[in-house]
């Protein structure tokens, strides 16, 4: 059965202070890729991601489950899970937050919770303390957790074992191997050895343009 192209880019350019960071990038894709997504710093990577998340404007042409990233984000983000490379200053506590990603993205909250205790997170014992005041790996654990637990279409991660424990970072890979196989995967990592045994595709960036794209 063909895969079907999930995400859809063509002559995509990102410009920062004139320096172009992504050059005329052309790329799919598709259902069942799980992709580590390498490079240097600087490579492009990150700022990929945040054009796919429609963060960002650009040139060319970006399309995420036949939608346009930057108009249609809303629906888009109903079906993507997302864990960035760094957290976000989230003032809210964790409930709030869990309690604001089930309504957002109509998934049981106790789902969140299994997922994040399955991390070690104890968020019985975190529920009213702020994201903020959690240590790197508390942070890292929730935010996998609120990415997992929605059996997204597409799972974007950055740098996803960063501040985690070993024990952790075993049980996220378990529930990366055990996504649907329809899933796109997108795994941006400096650790390829670390995710080789979940993916069947690499893309190395350098500069802003792919100068990789080998499959398994």
């Amino acid at each position: 059965m063909e895969q079907k192209v999930l995400i859809d880019i063509k002559n995509l350019s990102k410009t920062f202070n004139k320096v172009q960071v992504i050059k005329d990038l052309t790329v799919q894709f598709k259902q069942g890729d799980r992709i580590a997504l390498i490079g240097q710093n600087g490579a492009g990577k990150t700022t990929l991601i945040r054009c796919i998340l429609g963060l960002y404007t650009y040139e060319g042409f970006l399309s995420v489950l036949g939608k346009n990233s930057r108009t249609e984000r809303e629906e888009i983000l109903q079906e993507v899970g997302f864990v960035p490379q760094l957290p976000p200053p989230l003032k809210m506590t964790v409930a709030e937050i869990m309690d604001f990603f089930a309504v957002v993205t109509k998934t049981d909250r106790e789902k969140f919770v299994q997922i994040a205790n399955d991390l070690k997170l104890d968020v019985e014992n975190h529920l009213n303390k702020p994201f903020l005041k959690l240590s790197g790996g508390m942070k890292q654990k929730l935010l996998v957790s609120l990415a997992l637990a929605r059996n997204p279409k597409i799972l974007l991660m950055d740098e996803p074992s960063a501040n985690l424990d070993p024990e952790a970072r075993e049980i996220l890979f378990k529930y990366l191997k055990a996504l649907p196989g329809d899933t796109l995967m997108i795994l941006s990592s400096h650790r390829v050895d670390e995710i080789e045994d979940l993916i069947n595709r690499l893309i190395e960036m350098d500069l802003g343009e792919i100068v990789v794209d080998k499959t398994y």
